[in-house]
């Protein structure tokens, strides 16, 4: 196996003094999430691809951070090979039916309405979480160990030849944009574990309101107008089986190494009805 390394990139910016535990003293800064990304690359493409990785940092919507942290690990073990979810496009013409639809892709996942709720609130708060929260689809129980943290879904990648059919699937319907890419690919893995029921995600970009719902069967549905336009909230959810093995679900999504080997193909945009009759799986 050739050398493989997993690069990963977290900016943030302080934001404002936080009270310790001891003695009620104030010290140390809380901080506010301000962009991140990740993938598995050849050894030789290291040094290009930590520069992108700082050009993105700093050039960010979100503002300017005055912390980035960039970690190289090289990856030991064989990485999974997986194929990519075919990507739909949903077009909606407002916040209210964007959410509407969604719940009903959910339902017929086996997500309840109280999981979907509680996703809701996790995805409206001003503070972003650096990552997903994890949520039973039935009772909505929110159950990661951090609140603040969430789980992140690490790890990642997509081998060349793949890479480049995608963006030529994506381009069919021009949204070959690094954002759909990147989502593509971490979408594909979260669903790849079983124990995952589906995944919501809006992004805490305030010009960009385009979020996806994403699971086995349905694949990933982008959906417009998941939120107003200038709005700073998002964030991302992980909804899995009431009765799943948390630390496994966990050591998956954080530490298994995931390539993408194989692509799903782009659907182009379909009407609710028409996603509903197209399963993936």
């Amino acid at each position: 196996m050739k050398e493989l390394l997993s690069i990963r990139m977290r900016a943030s910016k302080k934001v404002g003094r936080r009270k310790t535990k001891i003695k009620g003293k104030e010290s140390g800064f809380s901080e506010k999430h301000i962009s991140g990304a990740e993938g598995i690359y050849r050894g030789c493409e290291g040094a290009r691809v930590v520069e992108g990785y700082i050009e993105r940092a700093f050039s960010h919507s979100r503002g300017r951070p005055d912390c980035v942290v960039i970690t190289i690990e090289k990856i030991g073990r064989k990485p999974r090979m997986i194929k990519a979810l075919p990507v739909t496009t949903l077009r909606c013409c407002s916040n209210s039916k964007a959410r509407r639809h969604i719940k009903t892709i959910l339902e017929r996942v086996g997500v309840s309405e109280a999981a979907y709720r509680n996703a809701l609130k996790v995805l409206n708060n001003g503070n972003v979480m650096r990552g997903a929260s994890l949520i039973l689809c039935q009772s909505g129980r929110r159950v990661e160990p951090d609140k603040s943290r969430g789980i992140r879904a690490s790890r990642l990648g997509i081998e060349r030849t793949s890479d480049k059919k995608l963006s030529m699937e994506l381009s069919l319907y021009d949204i070959n944009t690094i954002t759909v890419k990147e989502a593509v690919i971490l979408a594909s893995k979260v669903a790849s574990c079983r124990q995952v029921v589906a995944e919501l995600c809006i992004s805490d970009d305030p010009g960009y309101t385009t979020g996806y719902v994403s699971s086995r069967k349905y694949g990933y549905v982008r959906v417009s107008n998941m939120k107003e336009k200038g709005a700073k909230n998002g964030g991302r959810v992980f909804f899995i089986q009431e009765d799943a093995d948390r630390e496994s679900v966990m050591d998956f999504l954080e530490d298994t190494s995931v390539i993408i080997t194989g692509t799903g193909g782009c659907r182009g945009r379909l009407t609710i009805d028409e996603i509903l009759n197209q399963h993936h799986i």
